[in-house]
């Protein structure tokens, strides 16, 4: 016969109540967060109640410098490369003398006031510069302004070309130099230095020769504003606008539900959006005009005149 004594069972009773309570506190330490305790804040507290110390918040930022890294000393001298020697060149060159003043390998000195506002590395094209400006000198006749046509105009004598003529009133029209073939931003930015109707194209559009000859002759010739005087063309605007009209409503008529193509009113969803497809075509046409009523082109012709269309026009 089995027996079991009283102690036992105690020591069973209160190892299988510790067990419950290991596993039931592990799931609420799981499952659940403790509670923070805020802190209420005072009655008169405002934003203006916490002041920033005199220094500041934290100890200012200052980043260390790499030992190894390169610090790059102020640019004190330029020179150009000599192609046909592969080395640098001593007379297209440009340093700092003494004083801040500017020596110039081919020129000597720079007058100071006159190289104040140009950078250092633009002082060594120099000579370039001097070419473009004595080609544009010879070319001018008598302070006579007009188009002056631009080859190799990113290149140093062709960028003082460029300038030079725009600053003196000519309308110019600039070729970027072939090296820069592809490089929109040097289009872009000789077309900067250049003022309307002047304009700046790369080398490859100038070898299609029709477009580029009707550029030119649009440079030199302008805008024709005659054709838009009302008075010596106000019959042949009145005719434009009666063909526009007829044309208008023929393409948008009446029977749709706005003006647009008819192609828009098509359904090519799916088969379940059949159904909810013309409610929400008539909704999402509703903010555009909608279709013009149909007009006789014999009453328009003969009771729209001139001078209906001139108040029309106002």
């Amino acid at each position: 016969m089995l027996s079991v004594s009283s102690s036992a069972l105690a020591r069973l009773a209160a190892r299988s109540r510790t067990a419950a309570a290991a596993s039931s506190a592990s799931v609420r330490n799981m499952g659940m967060q403790a509670r923070e305790e805020i802190e209420e804040l005072p009655p008169n507290f405002s934003m203006d109640a916490v002041k920033a110390p005199p220094h500041g918040f934290g100890e200012q930022h200052e980043e260390e410098l790499d030992p190894m890294a390169y610090v790059r000393k102020p640019v004190s001298s330029v020179h150009s490369i000599d192609l046909s020697k592969g080395a640098i060149s001593a007379l297209d060159s440009a340093a700092f003398g003494p004083g801040g003043s500017v020596v110039h390998g081919r020129f000597g000195n720079v007058d100071a006031s006159a190289a104040e506002t140009i950078p250092l590395e633009y002082l060594a094209f120099l000579r370039p510069a001097s070419e473009g400006a004595a080609a544009l000198r010879e070319i001018s006749e008598g302070g006579k302004t007009g188009t002056v046509l631009v080859y190799g105009a990113s290149r140093p004598a062709g960028l003082s070309a460029v300038q030079l003529a725009t600053a003196s009133g000519n309308a110019v029209v600039a070729v970027v130099d072939g090296q820069h073939s592809g490089h929109d931003e040097m289009v872009d930015t000789v077309k900067g230095l250049t003022s309307e109707p002047g304009t700046a194209v790369a080398e490859q559009y100038a070898l299609c020769k029709a477009n580029f000859r009707d550029l030119v002759e649009k440079t030199v010739s302008g805008d024709d504003f005659t054709s838009f005087d009302f008075d010596s063309n106000q019959y042949q605007f009145l005719a434009d606008f009666k063909a526009n009209v007829l044309d208008y409503v023929e393409a948008y008529p009446s029977d749709l539900p706005a003006a647009v193509d008819s192609e828009q009113l098509k359904f090519t969803g799916k088969e379940k959006d059949r159904a909810n497809f013309q409610a929400n075509m008539n909704a999402y046409l509703s903010q555009y005009q909608p279709g013009a009523d149909p007009i006789d082109p014999a009453q328009l012709e003969a009771n729209f005149n001139v001078e209906q269309y001139e108040l029309f026009k106002k």
